[in-house]
């Protein structure tokens, strides 16, 4: 157990986060401006050399649910909709003040592709009339679009749609975000916390100074809290060389929607423009295949190249990144909804607790990070007015003043 840190004014509250990706540090940025102090506790941090999960992300903000991978449950989704709209107009705001150098977050257009009508696919036609009335800028439904890019124009496209989105440059965006917190005021400590947190809860709160724990450590979430319905969903990304030399830069966003009834495939065009010289191609979407044993010549991965080759005449030219050609991970994900709540178990004296988690995002932690980090701040209003804790409802989740400082 390492150190409690400097405690500051006793009379602000002392919140500790339990992980270092890119959950729990947004998590850590909100409450900071909140007026608490925070502590940070992750076993690894953001790193260039050796990838934490949130920096192998897709990121491509997407309107829920994502197309790698996604959540059915109705009630997280309704949820996830609302926070992944706060998202979006945070990461406005945020190129709005600072330069994209500084952050490495990029507004561009995201084109949508299907091989058959929208309105014969019920699910896809929804999402796609929900962007459309969502705030989100730039939609635009045209089954032209695959004529307007350097695309295979026999791939089978019919139909398609676009919107402006926010790209994450997931490596920059990671330290500038690590950068940030320390900045504002957190304490990072580098420790692993293993077991059920309820059982060391007392403990930990009495060794940190804190008046509550934030758990959002993704998939440890199995063990600390005891979670059965959080598994990996495995995925892979191959990066190549994007710069007009060995076929055309690609600078908007392009991916071939998955409707429900080929959801069990799980394999996926998916081609976003990581930075100005990075070009990720994807994807897959693996359930419960914990070993990130994958490699270029792993016979998923050779299809998912030639299904971007495919796509896009050219890309099989394309040189691998010599930093990363092949990059892959875990998302944390859940049989049930997204966890954004207050733990239900009692303590050992039948007291309630104070943790919140926050994990089980998927495929989706950028798209939902700010809004699942506005939900941790209202439930730490309601842990400080002294209300117990309560299941996901229906009730659309209240946007705290915070967060709302963001926007």
């Amino acid at each position: 157990m390492g150190p409690a840190p400097p405690r500051g004014d006793p009379a602000v509250e002392h919140i500790l986060v339990i992980g270092g990706g890119v959950t729990g540090l947004t998590t850590a940025w909100l409450l900071l401006d909140a007026g608490y102090n925070v502590t940070v506790v992750s076993e690894r941090w953001a790193n260039p050399s050796n990838r934490i999960t949130s920096q192998i992300a897709g990121a491509l903000w997407e309107w829920p649910p994502a197309v790698c991978g996604r959540h059915t449950d109705i009630i997280s989704l309704e949820h996830s909709k609302g926070w992944a709209m706060t998202s979006y107009r945070i990461f406005e705001r945020l190129m709005e003040i600072l330069p994209t150098e500084a952050h490495g977050v990029r507004m561009r257009l995201a084109n949508f592709f299907f091989d058959r009508p929208l309105e014969s696919l019920p699910d896809q036609y929804q999402k796609m009339e929900e962007i459309e009335h969502c705030g989100v800028a730039g939609f635009k439904r045209d089954p032209n679009l695959v004529k307007r890019h350097a695309v295979n124009q026999k791939a089978g496209v019919v139909d398609s749609y676009r919107h402006l989105a926010p790209v994450v440059d997931t490596d920059q965006y990671m330290i500038w975000l690590r950068d940030l917190v320390t900045q504002k005021g957190a304490t990072l400590v580098t420790e692993r916390i293993s077991g059920d947190l309820l059982s060391q809860e007392d403990e930990l709160l009495a060794s940190y100074g804190a008046h509550a724990i934030v758990n959002a450590t993704g998939l440890s979430a199995t063990e600390l809290a005891r979670d059965e319905t959080v598994y990996p969903l495995r995925g892979a990304l191959i990066r190549v060389v994007n710069d007009g030399k060995r076929f055309p830069k690609v600078t908007e966003a392009l991916a071939v929607g998955i409707d429900d009834a080929h959801r069990d495939e799980q394999e996926l065009v998916f081609i976003v423009p990581r930075n100005d010289n990075v070009l990720i191609l994807g994807g897959i979407a693996q359930p419960r295949q914990w070993n990130l044993d994958l490699t270029l010549d792993s016979p998923e991965i050779v299809r998912m190249r030639e299904r971007c080759n495919y796509f896009v005449p050219g890309l099989e030219n394309a040189e691998y990144d010599p930093d990363a050609p092949l990059v892959q991970g875990n998302r944390p994900t859940r049989s049930e909804n997204v966890r954004v709540e207050r733990e239900m178990r009692l303590k050992k004296d039948g007291s309630a607790s104070r943790i919140i988690h926050s994990y089980g995002q998927g495929g989706s932690g950028f798209s939902l990070s700010f809004g699942c980090a506005g939900e941790v701040l209202g439930l730490l209003k309601d842990l400080s007015l002294g209300l117990l804790p309560t299941k996901m409802s229906h009730k659309p989740s209240v946007v705290p003043d915070a967060v709302r400082a963001h926007l």
